[in-house]
């Protein structure tokens, strides 16, 4: 057996893995749904869901109260950190909860507002979702920064690395980078990034978001001060987490009610958080962990996302290829042979993508259409009107019903 599948034999197979997902047993218009809609948002295995039910029934209660569903829920956020440092290889008290990336970046930003000097600089990128770009943004008009936007490729759905470095200056006090995109799956040098932040002692913010359902994440390696991810993107349901290194959360001026905890990381908490769903989010990183073996959860998750890439490299070359054949079909973004996510966004000659969308749900294809915040990346293309079609494949797509999206736009494009 080689060493390929040796690795892959220690991890559950596509089949097995959608067992789990009692979504896909739904019928649309007679046909089982195939959901590439995993950029927007994956479907939950019946653990997650059963995690949050559990919880709710027998230990819903709020936090620091001497009675024992309070201690359960102190208790359940207590490993739901240490869950998310294993996901992160981050410490649990570097890693906080909130709503939802966009909230966690806007409070973080006017945080770091308050540390600014009028003229002081942050970089953002034209290739980024809004929620990395618009909280930085505000704090042009509250803390008078300036916000700069290093421009992307559009030919090639890549970051413009020279227009990067010009604006990089010891005036930017952070640079805002997504590790990949959401709209064009382009995988981005985070480290190359942090290195340029470094030489003009910049803070780095990262917007994992993306990359997180794709490929392990390691922010002791990438050495960023902050990164966010959001557990819906990987089978958990709608929280944000935020880690940043312990000592910025214990420094920075977080907007906060003074009776509230002032220790890191509760102090960034802001009210009373999703119980349920931080408990539902850990669960997801435990049903990702089961999938492999190994003597750690965090070496188990290596395990798992490693032979995750590896399929979804084979996916989205079956995609891309197979969408390339069709006369009238545009792709967009990096090419198989660059670093990306299994995220293919596409047009079709003279249909909106709303349309082909509908067309393409009717065959039981569920794709997201338009910008998917990423809306300066539309733009770039020239596609502001028309929208993208983004297929994303997930842990639990298959070859076949790949083969159904080529079939459906194909039959798009030729009728």
């Amino acid at each position: 057996m080689s060493s390929v599948k040796a690795k892959a034999a220690r991890v559950a197979s596509p089949d097995e893995i959608r067992t789990h997902f009692p979504a896909l047993g739904r019928i649309h218009s007679a046909h089982p749904v195939a959901y590439f809609d995993g950029p927007g948002g994956t479907q939950l295995p019946r653990c997650v869901a059963d995690a949050m039910t559990k919880y709710l029934y027998y230990h819903n209660a709020n936090t620091h109260w001497s009675y024992p569903s309070s201690f359960e829920t102190d208790r359940a956020i207590k490993y739901a950190r240490a869950t998310f440092a294993d996901f992160l290889n981050a410490a649990p008290n570097e890693i906080a909860f909130g709503a939802n990336m966009t909230t966690l970046t806007f409070h973080l930003a006017r945080a770091i507002g308050r540390l600014c000097s009028p003229g002081d600089e942050i970089v953002v990128t034209e290739l980024d979702h809004h929620a990395n770009v618009a909280p930085w943004q505000a704090l042009q008009h509250e803390y008078g920064l300036k916000v700069r936007m290093a421009k992307m490729n559009p030919e090639t759905g890549t970051l413009d690395w020279g227009d990067l470095e010009r604006l990089v200056t010891n005036q930017t006090r952070l640079l805002a980078i997504g590790a990949a995109s959401n709209a064009l799956g382009t995988i981005n040098e985070v480290r190359r990034a942090v290195h340029l932040a470094r030489s003009v002692k910049a803070l780095v913010f990262v917007d994992a978001v993306h990359s997180a359902p794709h490929s392990p994440i390691d922010v002791r390696d990438l050495d960023c001060d902050f990164l966010s991810c959001s557990a819906y993107k990987f089978y958990g349901p709608h929280v944000g987490i935020l880690f940043g290194k312990h000592s910025l959360l214990q420094s920075l001026d977080f907007p906060k009610l003074l009776p509230a905890p002032n220790t890191a990381p509760e102090r960034v908490e802001t009210g009373t958080q999703n119980h349920e769903g931080i408990v539902g989010a850990a669960a997801a990183v435990d049903f990702l962990s089961s999938l492999a073996k190994g003597e750690t959860r965090r070496a188990r998750l290596k395990t798992v996302f490693e032979e995750f890439h590896a399929r979804g490299a084979l996916l989205v070359k079956q995609l891309w290829e197979g969408l390339s054949t069709i006369k009238g079909v545009n792709l967009y973004g990096p090419s198989l042979e660059s670093p990306r996510t299994p995220t293919v966004a596409f047009t079709i000659a003279n249909h909106p993508s709303p349309k082909v969308a509908r067309l393409l749900s009717s065959r039981g294809v569920f794709a997201s259409h338009g910008d998917f915040y990423a809306a300066t990346v539309v733009k770039r293309l020239g596609l502001s009107r028309q929208g993208l079609v983004r297929a994303g494949c997930a842990c639990y797509t298959t070859s076949d019903e790949v083969e159904r999206l080529i079939a459906g736009v194909r039959a798009m494009a030729q009728g």
